[in-house]
């Protein structure tokens, strides 16, 4: 096992990152550092937890969504106790009331494996619902790779631009929006009028990968919204961004992560390059040309990720259950040294 000292990076709690926190944290508490969960429901979520000022610090994802702070976070009898607070709207009546709600989630951790209660409280009828679910520390952040001596294998085209051989949903159970159209990878989520709505699928491939450099074309109709994800846990947004401000929810971004340097998004309807590199969890990615994420560090799993843990390879999917998208001239170059 690795000694505790070399699990203790640091997770800058409530914001986007755009480089690791170098700071070490005193080895006596055992939560500081960076979780990944699998939630109630086998989703994928992640915590994060620093001290600061002689407090603590923490940031959790939900599955879905984005990292963000939690109302609070302390020490209690050898536990780690969170609160987070929930804002809603309950249809009473004819009337929409306002509302919000503390959950809490108690923390118990032995080695490198965290246990974790969440309570919340029922809001008709009392009592309270509880879930029980764990994690395990993410092993430590590798150095920032040196480009310039990685060396990548032969192309693997990953669209063949007739059909979606290689491919396949998420979940099964999903509408399939996607097809092939004139060498082109189509998604077209269409909901009818007056009818259920369809929930539309997200499409990975078949294989799985770790390391690799990836190269794209992606257009999109205004409002348009996809993703990309690397190993199936790492979103690269693809989004109409054009005339915006970088943001860490916009084109080219780690989605709620990693803001981008800057924005060169082009108009929608026009099509975009993206060449995204990926090595040793650490991300470069080109938009249009442009440099804008360059070697920055994931420090964890994405909104909509397969699963949390960092080490295992895994597919290439395209988020498919928001609006229309098209990609094509998908090459991806698997790292060899």
């Amino acid at each position: 096992m690795l000694k505790r000292s070399l699990f203790l990076s640091c997770v800058l709690a409530g914001a986007v990152m755009t480089s690791p926190t170098h700071d070490c944290f005193a080895a006596e508490n055992p939560f500081v550092g960076a979780w990944a969960l699998t939630i109630p429901g086998g989703h994928a979520g992640w915590l994060g937890v620093t001290e600061k000022a002689g407090g603590l610090q923490a940031s959790m994802l939900w599955g879905w969504g984005s990292v963000e702070p939690v109302f609070s976070a302390k020490l209690a009898e050898g536990k780690l106790v969170l609160e987070r607070k929930h804002n809603l709207e309950l249809k009473e009546g004819g009337k929409t009331i306002k509302t919000n709600y503390i959950e809490t989630i108690t923390a118990t951790v032995a080695g490198d494996r965290i246990e974790l209660v969440s309570r919340t409280p029922r809001l008709r009828g009392g009592g309270e619902d509880v879930a029980a679910f764990s994690g395990r520390r993410q092993p430590p952040l590798p150095p920032a790779p040196d480009l310039s001596k990685v060396k990548f294998g032969a192309p693997v085209r990953l669209f063949n631009g007739q059909d979606l051989s290689g491919w396949r949903l998420t979940d099964p159970g999903a509408v399939n929006g996607w097809r092939a159209v004139d060498g082109v990878l189509v998604n077209d989520p269409v909901q009818e009028e007056g009818k259920p709505h369809k929930n539309y699928g997200n499409l990975r491939t078949e294989k799985e990968f770790e390391d690799f450099n990836l190269q794209l074309e992606v257009r999109l109709p205004e409002k348009g919204n996809s993703g990309i994800y690397l190993r199936g846990i790492y979103e690269i947004q693809v989004a109409d961004s054009f005339g915006k401000p970088a943001s860490a929810h916009g084109m080219g971004a780690i989605y709620s992560r990693v803001a981008p340097t800057a924005n060169p998004s082009k108009a929608p309807g026009e099509w975009q390059t993206l060449d995204i590199t990926l090595v040793d969890r650490h991300v470069t990615v080109l938009l249009n040309g442009q440099k804008i994420l360059d070697n920055v560090v994931l420090e964890g799993c994405t909104g909509g990720a397969l699963w949390s843990d960092v080490t295992r390879p895994g597919p290439l999917y395209l988020q498919g259950d928001h609006t229309r998208v098209e990609y094509r001239n998908m090459v991806l170059r698997p790292r060899v040294q």
